[in-house]
């Protein structure tokens, strides 16, 4: 550890010896749970306070945010004034360490972690009381007790609705008021079990409440927008990595025995456990999933978000997820494929086609065993379609031509409606592949989705891929202002709205239409946006036959969710629907979404 120090639930935080010296108290004005006060703002904030007295229990060593935390070991009785707090350095590290007895001076603020373009007065995210323009003198040492999170520690209910700012806390009632009323402090969760893989920033998440939105494989599965699974806690360390290097995590891993720290708060995750001793790896053998192969008569179309896909990535990326494809999906009949790139990939030079691309990744998935996969897609217009800028993300289709067919008809374009036409009794397509409603102003910057009519067995199916806009600029669910507002949620319901109206005119047409609606709706199965596509039955969410638990494809800031779905028109029958866990409860993944699959018989 480097430091001599040990914390444990309802353990002593110490440094130094065993004999432990009393901790000096200076005859003080105010104390910490005076400048936290009972609400989220300190009612001091502005002011000079001198010779707060505490104990250090966590030191941030690196980075542009410096500082320690100190908390004080005589509390008061109020539940709701947090005894910890923050004092910030800027770059200078602090020469202070845990178990150091301190008096600080400084001005009492409130800092707003901030997105680029946002101001304090108009971030969603909630402040970190802390001392600013500081100075200290180690008086001595003493101890702290870290207090022990529970599955009984953190109420069930997330917040009160409102701006949290404006409220004194609750923390017997609401978890995040318990979490602000804690803010600071040394706290600790032993043997946690984690419920979102290590990130490139060297976080994860650990759940203080094992049994909230269990999933069979380990993590939290979000489920209402009710019950965003207040047990969640993002964990970083303040263990230097060259000391010890960050678990690489995948969900269902523990961290044995105590994980540690003080507690922050930051503007990716929210509420962070700073972990001053981080518990033992422990892996939990999770495995990567593979569906099985499709009958003779069965129809398998799968869709996979393949995260910004373009013809520059190194060869070991198109490998793994042409592995995905040929052996985790069985080789699937069709393939609805998100975030294909243009043939330069974030390069903004005007490059729309990406033929190379597409031909990079149809030739790894023959390598890896798979079939000799034929494409169909429509290049957008430059610039025009949102995603990383130059990269000219797409939906495309890959399709077995051993298996299915698909019905060239010629005139799409990427501003060119495709329109259902009737067809010897039956429908077809004006254009295919083809375009919904381009034009409409639901597409605005995101991309539109692409119908394909296809053959199999002697029947037609219309396969329609999509990529609805993402939820970028939703308020967060740890934020000051609840419930968060989903702004980014209006234009995805005028996008499905487009797509059901589509699928509407199709099944007018023939009211026997066999339609699969497949991809990344960048929104959640119980949300408004997936509930205008199913409304009156019009279509079926496949994973409407799975567990509320068991339907997610995605994991973020350790809530299991569903982005990805695919739906069927009830002429196409009974759906044998599968997710195929393969990314997204890992650290080492391919990409960030799971893909999924659905076997229609023929």
């Amino acid at each position: 550890m480097g430091r001599n120090s040990t914390i444990a639930a309802g353990v002593v935080v110490a440094c130094g010896a065993l004999s432990i010296a009393p901790v000096a108290t200076a005859d003080a004005a105010d104390r910490i749970h005076d400048i936290q006060g009972t609400g989220r703002l300190s009612p001091l904030a502005g002011k000079h306070v001198a010779d707060v007295p505490g104990v250090v229990t966590g030191v941030r060593a690196f980075g542009s945010s410096r500082g320690f935390w100190f908390q004080d070991p005589e509390p008061d009785k109020d539940p709701r004034t947090s005894e910890g707090l923050f004092v910030f350095t800027g770059q200078q590290t602090p020469q202070v360490a845990v178990g150091d007895a301190v008096t600080v001076s400084g001005e009492v603020a409130e800092y707003y972690p901030t997105a680029e373009g946002e101001t304090p007065q108009d971030t969603a995210n909630q402040s970190v009381t802390e001392l600013k323009n500081a100075q200290w003198q180690v008086t001595g040492k003493g101890a702290v007790r870290a207090e022990a999170l529970t599955p009984e520690s953190v109420p069930q209910a997330y917040a009160p609705k409102g701006e949290l700012e404006k409220r004194e806390l609750d923390p017997a009632e609401y978890a995040l008021d318990f979490y602000e009323s804690r803010e600071g402090m040394s706290l600790a969760v032993s043997d946690a079990r984690v419920v979102g893989p290590t990130d490139a920033y060297n976080a994860l998440w650990v759940t203080s409440k094992p049994e909230q939105g269990a999933n069979e494989r380990g993590g939290s599965t979000y489920t209402s927008y009710d019950d965003p699974n207040g047990g969640r806690l993002k964990v970083e360390s303040l263990i230097p990595f060259a000391e010890r290097p960050f678990p690489k995590a995948d969900v269902g891993d523990r961290l044995a025995g105590a994980t540690a720290g003080p507690l922050d708060y930051s503007r990716f995750g929210g509420y962070v456990l700073e972990a001053a001793v981080l518990g033992e790896h422990q892996p939990g053998g999770l495995q990567r999933e593979t569906t099985r192969d499709q009958a003779e008569d069965e129809l398998a179309v799968a869709t996979y978000n393949v995260e910004n896909l373009a013809a520059d990535d190194d060869q070991a990326k198109f490998d793994r997820l042409a592995q995905g494809i040929a052996g985790n999906l069985a080789s699937p009949d069709v393939v609805a494929l998100e975030e294909v790139q243009d043939n330069t990939g974030a390069e903004d030079d005007g490059v729309v086609a990406a033929d190379q691309t597409l031909r990079r990744f149809t030739d790894a998935i023959a390598a890896a065993g798979g079939p000799r996969y034929e494409w169909r897609q429509i290049d957008p217009q430059n610039g025009a379609d949102g995603g990383e800028p130059g990269g000219n993300i797409r939906v495309a289709f890959l399709f077995d031509p051993a298996r299915v067919s698909f019905n060239d008809r010629p005139g799409g374009d990427a501003t060119t409606p495709v329109r259902p036409v009737a067809d010897g009794g039956g429908a077809a397509l004006s254009v295919s592949p083809g375009r919904i409603d381009p034009a409409n102003a639901a597409w605005e910057n995101s991309r539109k989705p692409l119908v394909g009519e296809f053959t199999f067995r002697g029947q037609r199916v219309f396969v329609v891929a999509n990529h609805f806009n993402s939820k970028g600029g939703d308020q967060p669910l740890h934020g000051r202002f609840q419930p968060p507002v989903r702004g980014s949620e209006e234009q995805r319901e005028a996008q499905a709205k487009a797509v059901r109206a589509f699928a509407d005119q199709l099944r007018a047409v023939d009211d026997q239409a066999r339609i699969v609606v497949a991809g990344d709706l960048n929104d959640f199965g119980f949300s408004p946006v997936v509930r205008t596509l199913t409304a009156d039955g019009a279509l079926v969410d496949a994973a409407e036959g799975l567990p509320p638990a068991e339907r997610y494809s995605y994991v973020y800031e350790g809530n299991s969710q569903a982005l990805d779905h695919i739906l069927t028109s009830p002429a196409a029958g009974t759906a044998d629907y599968d997710v195929v866990h393969v990314n997204a409860e890992f650290a080492d993944q391919a990409s960030d979404h799971d893909p999924q699959i659905v076997r229609l018989k023929g």
